[in-house]
């Protein structure tokens, strides 16, 4: 299959979950495929898991200069980018009463500033007609227990998907956004949610979607594939929900 064939795409967070599946099925597709990460051990396996033919970096998303360097790095590996999947993000789930001023700059530092300058970084190497997927969350419409600070992120997200969808459609670049649901991901790992809770933890966020299950990274890699691919060109500023019908219940 050829559907992003000599595509020179970027991932962040793609070492991974929902962006290491999603680095798969664009490589599967013909993409040429670079993707950043955070953790050693998760940046060592991916570049194992891909070989050679995938450039695989250390990339902060909290950081400014981390994102400058960014563009630089994919500047001089392809010259210029048709695909940007902005994946890389921390979820922190907490009562009010637990958050302090460091967590919560960190949570807008990585999910929001970060993705932000990277755009801004790398305005200057985006290709004619480049795609931007920016990942959100259902959590921007669903105002759950302990979410605050988490949803305030991604719909800040969201919105940037649809204000810079307006600023940049004049340079060709195109801006969507997927949102998931409650993903099957290594997420409860960085959360560090003690083994005991987690069989009740999942059974109590099981229930809140229609469909009964968690998805699955390739589910929503599927939908990120097609706002990254040529087949959703006359798509701008929207946002594909993938949740198992988890917003119905709002």
């Amino acid at each position: 299959m050829s559907r992003l064939q000599g595509k020179r795409t970027l991932i962040t967070g793609g070492t991974s979950g929902i962006g290491l599946e999603t680095a798969k099925q664009f490589l599967a597709e013909g993409a040429r495929v670079i993707v950043t990460g955070v953790n050693p051990d998760s940046i060592a396996k991916a570049q194992a898991e891909f070989g050679p033919e995938v450039l695989v970096l250390r990339a902060d998303s909290a950081s400014v200069a981390t994102q400058k360097d960014l563009a630089q790095a994919v500047k001089n590996h392809y010259g210029q980018l048709d695909v940007a999947f902005l994946n890389a993000g921390i979820s922190v789930w907490l009562p009010l009463e637990d958050w302090t001023e460091e967590m919560f700059d960190r949570s807008f530092d990585v999910n929001v500033k970060g993705p932000y300058f990277l755009i801004q970084s790398l305005l200057p190497v985006f290709a004619p007609s480049a795609s931007v997927v920016l990942n959100t969350s259902v959590s921007a419409h669903v105002g759950a227990d302990r979410s605050s600070v988490y949803a305030a992120t991604k719909a800040a997200v969201l919105s940037m998907s649809k204000t810079l969808s307006t600023e940049l459609l004049g340079r060709g670049v195109r801006i969507n956004a997927v949102s998931p649901g409650p993903i099957d991901t290594p997420l409860y790992d960085k959360l560090g949610i003690p083994e005991a809770y987690r069989e009740q933890l999942n059974k109590d966020i099981a229930a809140t979607i229609p469909l009964g299950r968690f998805g699955t990274p390739e589910e929503v890699a599927k939908a990120v594939l097609y706002l990254a691919s040529d087949e959703s060109r006359w798509s701008i500023g929207t946002e594909i929900v993938v949740d198992g019908g988890r917003l119905l219940n709002r």
